[in-house]
């Protein structure tokens, strides 16, 4: 098998363009996506449109789902973000068919999907669009949380939500991408959880858009440029975004 998984795209298009162009030039035809279309950026709509163009298969991520079921959880700045997005998405009288499938579209995503031995989703197995899996995991949970979230596995967990790229093996090794080694080859009869980082807002301090290329069990992590000033000047200029959104791209936090 060959496919490429994105996640957290949170409504940035630079990114995600940008994302699609890489994918494009490895010649990969199979895109999942885990989630988080919209939430934190300026253009939820047309990233919403390009996943329903570009994917074969999207999973709801929390972001996506607190359009329908609220954003209580959420800091003040994703809960404005998300209320602002509902509001740009939510069909009303004059917005017509399309935004009806858009809306539609989101309102149906599933919570989780299988090919094969890969299992697709945002969070986790255990609460698919809200619970983290960390690194950290391997040192304070592993006897719990990952011995639980391991059993729904049958070689791979593709997750995203973190917005952290990992790799964490029921032999409890981890392995994080880093500029000089984005590659894993994973062992035989080894399962394996992978969080696949983010395409709009990555948080590992490294700010360009973070994809994962699966080519026949090898996994590669790909780093991608974008032009963060111009979705930083897009949410400036939007007064429903906090200037903040913006400002922690060039991070990478």
């Amino acid at each position: 098998m060959q496919f490429a998984v994105i996640s957290d795209l949170h409504s940035n298009l630079d990114a995600l363009e940008a994302v699609f162009r890489d994918i494009d030039a490895r010649g990969l035809k199979t895109v999942y996506c885990l989630g988080d279309i919209v939430g934190y950026g300026p253009d939820p709509v047309e990233c919403v449109d390009l996943v329903r163009e570009r994917c074969a298969i999207t999973i709801r991520g929390n972001h996506d789902d607190a359009l329908f079921n609220g954003a209580d959880r959420f800091n003040p700045f994703a809960r404005d973000a998300i209320l602002w997005t509902r509001d740009k998405l939510k069909p009303k009288l004059l917005r017509g068919r399309e935004a009806q499938d858009r809306w539609r579209f989101l309102k149906e995503l599933p919570l989780d999907a299988r090919v094969d031995d890969c299992l697709f989703v945002h969070g986790s197995p255990r609460d698919h669009v809200n619970e983290y899996i960390y690194r950290e995991d391997v040192y304070f949970n592993a006897d719990t949380k990952l011995k639980t979230i391991f059993k729904s596995v049958d070689r791979f967990l593709f997750v995203g939500h973190t917005h952290l790229p990992v790799v964490i093996g029921d032999d409890l090794k981890t392995f994080v991408p880093e500029e000089n080694e984005l590659e894993f080859q994973p062992k035989p009869n080894t399962k394996y959880i992978v969080n696949v980082g983010s395409v709009g807002q990555p948080r590992d301090r490294d700010p360009r858009a973070c994809w994962l290329q699966f080519d026949h069990g090898r996994l590669s992590f790909r780093r991608v440029s974008y032009d963060i000033d111009a979705v930083a000047r897009r949410i400036d200029r939007n007064r429903s975004l906090d200037p903040v959104l913006g400002a922690r791209l060039f991070d990478g936090t």
